[in-house]
């Protein structure tokens, strides 16, 4: 049974500052809606739908702090849980510290979201969060890969590009999120490691970086990201989809 005096055991941060650009123009994609409810809302919902999350922190565009604030208290959220807007900053990794920051000192385990993946379900968030309780430093949900890899050399966009490599795909995984991280080690990480250019888009790669072990579990075909105007499709038919089956 957890101690009444540690409230906020697990916290998740969502780092929702981005503009999208791949969505095309308008709204940031955070605020996108999807079955007529902001991406950045599901993924809210889907984190406090876990009885172990106790905090959400949603970090919000530098300027756009209020109207997130808004936006969270204008949608029915999980009562149990609570939550939190702050500003974020010019890179992912630096709205992720900063989520970090506004963490209480009580938190031992944090799971980093990506708002554009608004449909994970309970289970995997769950997952997650006992890989780290179960002594994990670092925990990323992933999923074999369908396709076959190559490395290239990078060329000019649309000229054809010559392969170095062949991975073997038996090897390879496609991380998702939410990756679950212990409190300190997370911390630890974005204060040690450098990162250059726009920053590190992936949490786990900086405790790689640390040296400090980092476990994958299974992921779940329906977290994945919106990014591009066909995901934003596929996730109206899998919502659709479910509130056909579940009746929410």
């Amino acid at each position: 049974m957890s101690d009444p005096s540690r409230p906020y055991r697990t916290a998740a941060v969502i780092p929702a500052a981005g503009r999208g650009v791949r969505l095309g123009p308008g709204a940031p994609k955070a605020l996108r809606a999807l079955g007529g409810t902001p991406m950045l809302i599901h993924a809210v919902r889907a984190m406090a739908a876990s009885r172990s999350v106790s905090l959400v922190v949603v970090v919000a565009p530098p300027d756009g702090a209020p109207e997130v604030k808004n936006l969270l208290d204008e949608h029915a959220l999980p009562e149990r849980t609570d939550y939190l807007v702050v500003p974020g900053g010019d890179t992912r990794q630096e709205s992720v510290r900063l989520g970090l920051d506004a963490l209480p000192e009580n938190i031992s385990v944090v799971l980093v979201h990506d708002a554009a993946r608004p449909l994970v379900p309970v289970d995997m968030v769950d997952a997650v969060i006992e890989a780290v309780r179960d002594g994990a430093p670092a925990v990323v949900p992933a999923l074999p890969l369908a396709d076959t890899v190559k490395e290239v050399e990078p060329g000019a966009p649309g000229e054809p590009e010559p392969v170095l490599g062949t991975p073997e795909r038996a090897r390879l995984r496609a991380v998702q999120t939410p990756q679950g991280f212990d409190h300190d080690t997370l911390v630890r990480a974005h204060k040690t490691v450098a990162v250059g250019g726009e920053g590190a888009t992936d949490d786990a790669g900086m405790v790689e970086r640390l040296g400090a072990p980092v476990v994958v579990v299974p992921g779940h075909e329906e977290a994945f990201k919106v990014t591009r105007p066909l995901d934003l499709v596929l996730a109206e038919a899998v919502l659709a989809r479910r509130r056909a089956n579940d009746g929410f």
